[in-house]
């Protein structure tokens, strides 16, 4: 990926009525150490101050896009063709980085790895107090075999190559909840790219997202986990079972 400091990377953050959260998050991105980024925001007509604190609080923004669309991965889909980054990634609008160095420690693990993406391991935190971590997503080293268990990279975590993209695809939007999982399954899977762990917390994801938020939510998540699955040849019933009994675990941390 040439030189270290020469990786340009391309972060996207999909909003829609986010005053309340988006602050936080655009803190978290102007404090980050390194510069070579490309900050892209791709809104949905947001008829609150999204906007507003976006223009107020943040010098890093390279592009706005704001516009209906149809849903999340829409939106995301719309990013990654206004990217012109080396590395692409994505910070949701109530997310932050877990430390100011997140991006330059992603960067630097392209540099070590030279993989096709990277991922860290992230920590679910209380809506109300980011300080609370409800439940933390230890990765763990990434290994083809782990898929057929059900093990995933915690999206918010993972950057990969723009080119990778272009290549293979960006997201399904026939899925409304585990378009990523679907992705990830693609990329990963059928597609064989390579990718490098950092064993640290980069993100903090506030607890509430879509794919938790209610047991309809969770049944219409699992349905479109088995669909992911299945559609790019994983043996689904074992890896449903692992998924779901794996998620255990990130609720008992020191």
């Amino acid at each position: 990926m040439g030189e270290y400091n020469s990786v340009k990377v391309s972060i996207i953050t999909a909003t829609y009525n986010s005053a309340a959260t988006i602050i936080d998050t655009l803190k978290s991105l102007e404090a980050q150490t390194y510069k070579d980024i490309e900050y892209i925001i791709v809104d949905g007509a947001s008829k609150d101050d999204t906007l507003d604190i976006i223009q107020a609080n943040s010098s890093h923004v390279s592009k706005v896009i704001s516009e209906p669309d149809k849903g999340i991965y829409d939106a995301l889909n719309k990013g990654i063709k206004a990217a012109t980054g080396d590395v692409v990634g994505f910070l949701h609008s109530d997310d932050l980085f877990a430390s100011n160095r997140a991006i330059e420690d992603i960067v630097k693990q392209f540099h070590i790895s030279n993989s096709d993406a990277v991922y860290a391991d992230l920590e679910y935190v209380s809506k109300d107090d980011i300080s609370k971590v409800v439940r933390l997503w230890k990765s763990g080293e990434y290994s083809k075999k782990q898929l057929k268990k059900g093990w995933m990279p915690p999206h918010p975590t993972f950057y990969m190559k723009r080119d990778l993209y272009v290549k293979y695809g960006t997201f399904d939007l026939t899925f409304k909840i585990a378009g990523d999982y679907d992705s990830l399954l693609r990329y990963l899977w059928v597609n064989n790219i390579s990718m490098s762990y950092i064993p640290k917390v980069l993100l903090k994801m506030r607890v509430g997202g879509a794919s938790n938020r209610s047991l309809k939510n969770i049944i219409q998540k699992t349905k479109e986990d088995i669909r992911a699955l299945k559609s790019n040849n994983v043996p689904s019933l074992r890896a449903i079972l692992w998924k779901n009994l794996s998620k255990i675990p990130q609720f008992i941390f020191k």
